[in-house]
């Protein structure tokens, strides 16, 4: 009993990670285009879409890493305080994700004195770099309380 939950718990973080990795990984790709159109370079629809593809297979190994330690610290802080002070999984887990990629992003700039990912080094790229997060969050929670609610049913 207790192996299926685990199972389905670590299923849940992949799932999580993976979409906020997608998320993440589109927004940088999008960012970095735009810049390079308002220098005049112009990108056609069958560019971008390669452009995003090579993106989500050569960032996955570092910045997918990434993303998954920060959920792992951000998440187990959300779990303890969701048990300590009852509060609302989705508002938890949504902040955690957002926060746990915001502060990777941040730690990786003084570590490196580089900003890594060009889609985050406007304040807007950094905004949705941490919407990924906090929805990468969303997804986490909305699985882990359906879960529990299909059990309730049964």
């Amino acid at each position: 009993m207790k192996l299926n939950f685990y199972l389905r718990l670590c299923t849940h973080f992949l799932v999580a990670v993976i979409f906020a990795f997608v998320l993440a990984s589109l927004f940088h790709s999008q960012f970095v285009m735009a810049e390079l159109t308002k220098v005049g370079v112009e990108i056609l629809f069958n560019d971008r879409l390669s452009m995003s593809i090579d993106d989500l297979l050569g960032l996955y190994p570092t910045y997918g890493v990434v993303i998954a330690v920060s959920f792992l610290i951000a998440f187990i802080v959300a779990s303890l305080l969701i048990k300590k002070f009852g509060l609302s999984p989705y508002i938890m887990y949504c902040l955690a994700g957002g926060i746990g990629v915001a502060v990777a992003l941040l730690a990786m700039h003084p570590i490196l004195d580089i900003t890594l990912l060009a889609g985050a080094r406007s304040t807007f790229g950094f905004v949705c770099q941490s919407l990924a997060g906090a929805m990468g969050g969303w997804i986490f929670s909305y699985l882990r309380t359906h879960q529990i609610n299909a059990k309730a049913v049964i």
